[in-house]
């Protein structure tokens, strides 16, 4: 029988329902099943939000105190982080040198794809030395795909070292049935043919591309309607209300739906019912809602980013053109799409990462 492992998880958490924390959320369900004690170090947009479901980080001095803590109390870290940002990269060096002291590697899982804003190396060659460092401290490394494995591997990391394991497992496609809230029913049911898009509102999200392509689409579908899953509190600038207001000016105020944060089971049910899902980020790497589409029979859209699975139609993420021509071809031949969709294989993917997570070492 396999020793009780106690592990601490430094990620962003639910809410909002998006990328990793989701992951993470399905991890700590899967290490308690397994009699494995995990506490999340809630470092993402709730950190400051009580819940049951994790520990706040109201401060820099907070996260210190409390992973010096954790680490003294025996936790072994699984320090999430991505190429997107410095402050990941400082909070998860802090993480490793604490549980370094108290004699413990930290298990590095490295999210996203081949083209973030500080990875791979030629994309800043001065943090080269940082990133070699939280790569050379971690015990393993967990990826999402074997193009990132490879670049990884340019910072001098040994292969032996790296695993990857992608962010979709088959439990996420257990969790279905459950009832929309009434705008999301209202809204199937006045528009025949729904696009669905997750987004947050960043530039990196090329959203006013989207609405671009979808109002050019919306003038030859009267049937057409847009879900954008978009949380605000993602956002940057005033992105949000220049969206807003190119979505009046374009006339599809009527056909666009804007909704928070969606539970999994509610995101899965409203992705089943779609015509097509749009995904328009380039850092994403394999998105597990992209796999979560293709396991559901639904066409999948996307940014070319390099690390798309089969199946996938793909255009250039900045030009809304081409996007909204390959929409009306998609939509045109959907028929024919979905019977020709590779499904994407089911594994137990949290199983293979609860066994890097709880072995020895």
């Amino acid at each position: 029988m396999m020793a009780r492992r106690k592990i601490l998880q430094i990620s962003s958490y639910p809410p909002p329902r998006a990328g990793w924390a989701v992951r993470v959320e399905f991890l700590k369900r899967q290490l308690e099943a397994e009699g494995h004690e995990c506490v999340v170090l809630n470092i993402g947009t709730s950190r400051c939000i009580p819940s049951d479901e994790y520990e706040t980080v109201m401060s820099g001095t907070d996260y210190l105190r409390k992973v010096w803590r954790f680490c003294s109390r025996g936790f072994l870290p699984h320090v999430h982080v991505n190429g997107a940002t410095l402050k990941g990269l400082v909070l998860s060096l802090i993480a490793q040198v604490i549980s370094l002291v108290h004699g413990r590697r930290v298990v590095l899982t490295f999210h996203a794809g081949v083209e973030q804003q500080f990875f791979p190396r030629r994309k800043a060659p001065l943090l080269v030395p940082a990133y070699w460092l939280m790569f050379r401290m971690s015990r393993t490394i967990v990826c999402n795909n074997e193009a990132v494995k490879r670049l990884i591997t340019l910072y001098g990391v040994r292969t032996s070292k790296i695993v990857a394991i992608p962010a979709f497992s088959v439990q996420y496609m257990q969790e279905r049935g459950h009832v929309l809230p009434d705008d999301l029913e209202s809204f199937f049911r006045r528009f025949p043919v729904v696009l669905l898009s997750y987004v947050r509102f960043r530039p990196t999200f090329f959203v006013p591309e989207l609405i671009n392509a979808v109002a050019a689409v919306a003038d030859r579908r009267a049937d057409l309607g847009l879900l954008l899953c978009a949380s605000v509190g993602h956002s940057e600038d005033d992105l949000p209300q220049r969206v807003t207001e190119q979505i009046r000016q374009a006339g599809i105020q009527d056909r666009v739906l804007m909704v928070d944060d969606l539970t999994h089971e509610q995101f899965l049910d409203a992705l089943s019912r779609s015509a097509a899902y749009v995904r328009t980020p380039v850092s994403d790497g394999v998105a597990s809602s992209v796999l979560e589409a293709l396991s559901l029979g639904v066409p999948v859209v996307a940014a070319e980013n390099g690390s798309r699975p089969p199946g996938v139609i793909t255009y250039p993420a900045t030009d809304a053109e081409t996007l909204g021509h390959v929409l009306i071809d998609v939509l045109t031949r959907r028929s024919q799409i979905v019977a020709a969709l590779p499904r994407p294989e089911l594994r137990d993917t949290l199983a293979e990462e609860v066994q890097l997570l709880t072995c020895a070492g």
